[in-house]
């Protein structure tokens, strides 16, 4: 049993975190991974408010799986994330309310992020709390991490910083955080704008997608050779 728990488990974070990402596979999520990745302090505060939406929302549903009808299913599941999104976006409000100015309405959207309502519908309303907890951990992750990366590669190469803002999200102990990888560096606007940041998501989509070439290729190399030759067929009894 437990065998088969840490395999269950493996098997949901390899898919949240990368078999299954939900930005580099699913392809969900754009409009926010897009419009918001310009640095990273952005799309950390983006990516963390969508996890803690995702984890929530999952765990509520599972919770009530059993007792909501089919044909008033997504209605509730929407109000359920409108909920969690709403919590969120009042304690952004509190306590990073620069961050979430800046964000704008790209907040509120959460509520129609297809990755949230997705992972509802598809996981969390057939399995029990732990799995469905875990699962939007995983995916809230896997979004995060590649809204990150986006925001990292398209604030360096668009404004020659790294960390830029920390503070708006971290408090005062973030706010010597900045590095200036490159010194009097002319700002490159189109990697600030959104269609570099659709240039650079093809790059990403690019690089997994020869990663997961090279393991499948790896993976057949490494398989065992079944050896040619005649075979000894059997021609009595049962076939």
């Amino acid at each position: 049993m437990a065998n088969e728990t840490t395999s269950r488990a493996a098997k949901i974070a390899l898919d949240g975190l990368w078999k299954n990402n939900p930005a580099l596979v699913q392809l969900l999520g754009l409009c926010p991974l897009l419009g918001v990745s310009s640095s990273v302090v952005n799309a950390l505060g983006l990516g963390i408010a969508t996890m803690l939406v995702v984890m929530g929302s999952n765990v509520a549903v599972s919770l009530i799986r059993h007792q909501v009808n089919d044909a008033i299913r997504l209605p509730v599941f929407v109000m359920i994330i409108a909920s969690f999104t709403t919590c969120i976006e009042l304690l952004m409000q509190a306590y990073t309310y620069e961050l979430y100015r800046i964000l704008g309405i790209f907040i509120p959207l959460i509520v129609t992020n297809c990755i949230i309502l997705g992972r509802a519908d598809a996981f969390a309303s057939r399995n029990p709390v732990l799995p469905a907890a875990f699962d939007g951990l995983m995916m809230g992750t896997g979004f995060a991490v590649i809204l990150v990366l986006l925001g990292a590669l398209r604030e360096l190469i668009g404004q020659g910083t790294l960390f830029s803002g920390m503070d708006l999200l971290l408090g005062p102990i973030a706010a010597d955080w900045t590095m200036t990888v490159i010194a009097n560096y002319k700002p490159f606007l189109f990697a600030i704008l959104p269609p570099g940041a659709f240039v650079f998501m093809g790059f990403l989509i690019a690089i997994k997608n020869s990663i997961d070439r090279r393991l499948e290729e790896r993976r057949k190399n490494l398989a065992p050779i079944t050896p040619k030759g005649s075979k000894r067929v059997r021609v009595t009894g049962n076939v």
